[in-house]
């Protein structure tokens, strides 16, 4: 059996107040799920395999973000040693959706990219996550990167078991 995938459910901004508490950027579509007291979420700083493990003492909604106490984590100092990382779950543990429209990210990297007519667009990179909506991060046969906002209009159809999804572009979306 593979072993199961690392994924970012949320950043570390910074720290806020003098007690530990950390300002949390979100990054899943299940927070409550994700930061309930009690919950074991891994770290992980860019460039480095997985770090140590946080428990969730508490969490609750602060100007569109997060704010998170964690088990250990008392004072501003340790906070502000906690800036930047991300916190991750592993896939063995996310909840199988019931929506056949809804899929988490790590399903849908590595997916091929295709037009309509069947002609090769490329790869899925990376699902990337912003204010305004999901965009697919493509790497071209030519060794660009393209993206794609993540809607029904322009991804039509994904299909997992095929490994491949595909992309109605409008007029000048893969130009370079």
């Amino acid at each position: 059996m593979a072993e199961p995938e690392i994924l970012a459910v949320g950043r570390i901004v910074r720290p806020h107040g003098v007690r530990g508490e950390l300002v949390v950027e979100v990054l899943t579509d299940s927070p409550e799920l994700r930061f309930v007291p009690g919950s074991v979420l891994g770290t992980q700083r860019r460039g480095e395999d997985r770090g140590q493990n946080l428990t969730v003492a508490a969490a609750r909604p602060h100007a569109g973000r997060l704010l998170l106490r964690a088990e250990g984590v008392d004072g501003r100092e340790a906070a502000e040693d906690l800036r930047g990382v991300l916190l991750t779950v592993t896939t063995d543990v996310l909840e199988p959706t019931e929506d056949p429209d809804e899929f988490h990210d790590h399903q849908l990297v590595g997916l091929r990219a295709v037009e309509p007519s069947g002609t090769e667009i490329g790869e899925v990179r990376e699902v990337i996550h912003t204010p305004a909506g999901e965009l697919l991060a493509l790497r071209t046969a030519d060794d660009r990167e393209v993206l794609v906002p993540f809607v029904v209009e322009i991804v039509p159809e994904i299909d997992l078991a095929a490994g491949k999804l595909v992309v109605d572009p409008p007029e000048g979306l893969l130009d370079e």
